[in-house]
């Protein structure tokens, strides 16, 4: 193994340019690829995020019997679909009533609990489950209607916000993945150029090599650890530059986006993450650089013969 490391190293510096050429691509195919994946984290981190953001609240009729609200209570508290849930009487609704004209306290003055409905407040896990949810609780007998905490515009309009959340998500990640696979594919193809142009410079080795009795692998083992070289040093260099790129501008991202956790906080989860792309991304330049070598090597040979 240490001669077919030193060979592929040697064939490296003999030919820098052919070298400099491959691993440029790979470079900013994963300098894209790193990019994409925050992108693609962040948004549903944000998706994630409003999935729970429209609070639901199903105003009870008065005469909902305490019994027939504890059994809508614990039958919602129970579904899997439910994020978090509160009940509010007509005291606690009065309550945020006067905390929210406390400016005028004359207004507070003028209405007794009566005329506040009690209401069951809740919001779900998931957007697509959202409507679903909403409708069968509307066709419970004591809920007179549905309303909303967030501004989406009123009940018609939920569906359309959640529709349009996770368009925005699905064309993130279908964008990302096509700009991926353009380059990866792009890497590919110039990874097998320059691998069949090294095989065509060292055919003559290649032949004594065959005619001393080398086994294909050892012929081959060279080329392919050249060709892993060209991969990890295009992934490391375009992951790199990527991080310090996504680094720069974090605190500026978190302080854009507010309470919205479109990035970790924390140090650690922020280098697990960046950790994690890394890994994901010297697997597939592994791959990339294995399958092309060997297909570079198959077919560069076969039509040298």
């Amino acid at each position: 193994m240490s001669i077919h490391l030193k060979t592929s190293l040697g064939n490296i510096r003999r030919a820098p340019f052919q070298a400099m050429a491959a691993v440029s691509v790979l470079a900013v195919t994963f300098f894209v690829t790193t990019l994409v994946s925050v992108v693609v984290f962040s948004s549903e981190q944000v998706l994630r995020y409003f999935e729970t953001r429209p609070q639901v609240i199903a105003f009870l009729t008065d005469e909902a019997q305490q019994e027939d609200i504890n059994v809508l209570v614990n039958k919602l508290s129970s579904d899997a679909r439910v994020n978090s849930l509160r009940l509010v009487t007509r005291e606690e609704a009065l309550n945020i009533y006067k905390e929210a004209t406390r400016e005028n306290p004359l207004l507070g003055e003028l209405v007794s609990p009566s005329i506040f409905p009690a209401s069951i407040e809740f919001s779900a896990r998931e957007l697509n489950v959202a409507q679903s949810l909403i409708d069968e609780v509307k066709a419970e007998s004591i809920v007179e209607s549905v309303g909303f905490t967030a501004t989406l515009g009123g009940e018609s309009a939920v569906s359309d916000v959640i529709d349009k959340l996770n368009t925005v998500a699905l064309y993130i990640r279908s964008a990302g993945a096509i700009a991926i696979t353009v380059l990866a594919g792009t890497s590919f193809l110039v990874l097998m150029v320059v691998i069949g142009m090294r095989i065509i410079t060292k055919k003559n080795e290649i032949d004594s090599l065959s005619l001393i009795g080398a086994s294909p692998w050892f012929i081959k083992s060279p080329i392919v650890l050249e060709a892993i070289h060209y991969s990890v040093m295009g992934v490391t260099i375009g992951w790199l530059v990527a991080s310090v790129l996504v680094m720069y501008a974090t605190p500026a991202i978190l302080k854009y986006f507010g309470d919205i956790p479109v990035l970790p906080k924390e140090s650690s989860h922020f280098f697990l993450l960046l950790g994690a792309i890394l890994v994901g991304e010297l697997l597939i330049g592994f791959m990339i650089a294995l399958l092309g070598s060997l297909f570079a090597v198959s077919r560069t040979l076969k039509f040298t013969k």
